[in-house]
């Protein structure tokens, strides 16, 4: 499996109260082409800082993230933002819909950002969202689906550009458990059918379970897995 991405040393540090806190402590990380990997750890461990430095979100305190031969720590700000519009996508736990648009609509923004023409735009986000089966709800708004459509609407504006790598910060986590597992089950088949990297934070185990590996975090480092019991 080819490297898509390779962190190396990564460290973020915030000033809180007037002292510098270390969030993540050195961070060395290689992903996969087309793998899907769980991020796991108790609250406050960094996992979603981590995230936000995978995906260009923010820059670390030290260290690197390469992505092939791109070095995100020396792109501009303005080339950053080109590459988090092409390369990544992101869902988060809360869907951030834009409320007054439809689905379509909303599922169409990266491609604009990205200056891509209105019918192109449209005819990538319809297929999108086809793809994530909410063909017969285009012209909803997000106040006329469940919270698992609003979710899915998510996932297809984040895929919409068609990124290398879908970063998913807890997307289950507002969800109850048979809506999450039909999220977390078109993630997989996203993942499997369009070779698509995920790197998804949760705190389900049991969706982590079923991911191609699994990295436990603890104290802004990586940690072996807990041990289990005979």
């Amino acid at each position: 499996m080819a490297v898509l991405l390779r962190a190396r040393g990564l460290r973020k540090m915030f000033a809180v109260g007037g002292e510098r806190l270390e969030v993540l402590k050195g961070i060395d990380l290689e992903v996969g082409r087309g793998e899907f990997v769980a991020v796991v750890g108790p609250s406050g461990a960094g996992k979603s800082t981590l995230l936000h430095l995978l995906g260009a979100l923010e820059r670390p305190s030290a260290g690197d993230v390469d992505y092939g031969e791109v070095a995100l720590g020396s792109l501009s700000e303005d080339a950053l933002a080109r590459f988090r519009n092409r390369t990544v996508g992101f869902v988060f736990q809360f869907h951030h819909l834009l409320p007054e648009f439809t689905a379509l609509e909303n599922a169409m923004m990266p491609l604009l950002i990205a200056r891509r023409g209105v019918a192109e735009a449209r005819a990538g986000a319809g297929a999108m969202l086809q793809a994530v089966g909410l063909a017969d709800r285009l012209r909803h708004t997000p106040g006329e689906l469940s919270g698992g459509e609003q979710q899915r609407v998510a996932i297809a504006r984040a895929l919409a550009a068609e990124p290398a790598v879908l970063l998913a910060d807890e997307p289950t986590g507002n969800l109850d458990s048979k809506t999450g597992e039909g999220v977390f089950d078109l993630l997989r088949q996203l993942n499997r059918e369009r070779e698509l990297t995920v790197i998804m934070v949760t705190h389900n185990e049991a969706l982590s379970r079923r991911a191609d590996r699994v990295i436990h975090m603890q104290d802004g480092r990586l940690a072996p897995p807990p041990a289990v019991d005979p």
